[in-house]
């Protein structure tokens, strides 16, 4: 966590004079992309592997046996590689946090002009930017440097157990749909039955993940359902070529 970005007491003053404070998409971003990419890669990977081994003229359970285990090893897949990725990512950001720790108690002086000059590139006069950095390092000279010159903040930070956790909990989530699917479905049509749900609910995503992101639904969606297509085809041509 990186506290200082926001003080508790910040907080609270901002939340008493913007009580309808606006709120942006890139505050979902850390966990939305974590949460739709778990899902979509639960259900197509999922079900384009039940779609494989149900062509081979497999019998149920061993469909299912497929499947569950696929679910099982690709949540935690999923979670391990997230935690890893954004573990280093939070190594990256405390390191240059620490970092900049230094250079403000060694060189206080070279660190508002720094950050005076970062002002004067987005408009500023000298004089002007050179007030607003020293008010603000007066403020929280550490979290001023993070935000504006390392582009470093709360909403972005990286959070490896959240992360790892949202990726295992979307793509079992996205898998179970399709292990579902091949429960309900006969055994002559569970390919066909898995199939259509997982090509569904790739669809809902690409939906939902655009509209929750701020973006028009339409292109994210005929995107996933376009790829969620050529994976079925493929594994279930793999699966009648190899099958017995």
């Amino acid at each position: 966590m990186l506290e200082f970005y926001l003080p508790e007491t910040t907080g609270r003053l901002m939340s008493r004079l913007h009580p309808l404070a606006e709120r942006h998409s890139v505050e979902k971003l850390g966990w939305l992309r974590a949460a739709v990419l778990g899902a979509n890669d639960g259900t197509l990977s999922t079900g384009s592997l039940i779609v494989g081994v149900a062509s081979s003229h497999a019998t149920r359970g061993s469909i299912l046996i497929a499947g569950l285990s696929a679910l099982v090893a690709g949540a935690l897949s999923m979670a391990a590689g997230e935690y890893v990725s954004v573990s280093s990512q939070a190594d990256s950001e405390h390191a240059d946090i620490a970092r900049e720790r230094q250079e403000l108690a060694t060189d206080w002086e070279g660190e508002v002009t720094e950050l005076a000059g970062i002002y004067q590139k987005r408009g500023l006069d000298g004089d002007l930017a050179r007030k607003v950095a020293v008010a603000l390092m007066k403020h929280d000279a550490l979290g001023a440097h993070a935000r504006d010159e390392l582009g470093l903040s709360e909403a972005t930070a990286a959070r490896p157990i959240q992360a790892a956790f949202a990726s295992a909990t979307a793509f079992s989530s996205g898998a179970l749909l399709p292990v579902l699917a091949a429960v309900l479905t006969p055994v002559a049509w569970v390919s066909w039955g898995v199939s259509l749900t997982s090509v569904v609910v790739l669809a809902v995503l690409g939906v939902v993940g655009a509209i929750a992101g701020g973006a028009a639904p339409l292109r994210p969606a005929l995107r996933v359902t376009f790829w969620g297509v050529v994976a079925m085809i493929v594994t279930g041509g793999i699966g009648r070529l190899f099958g017995v």
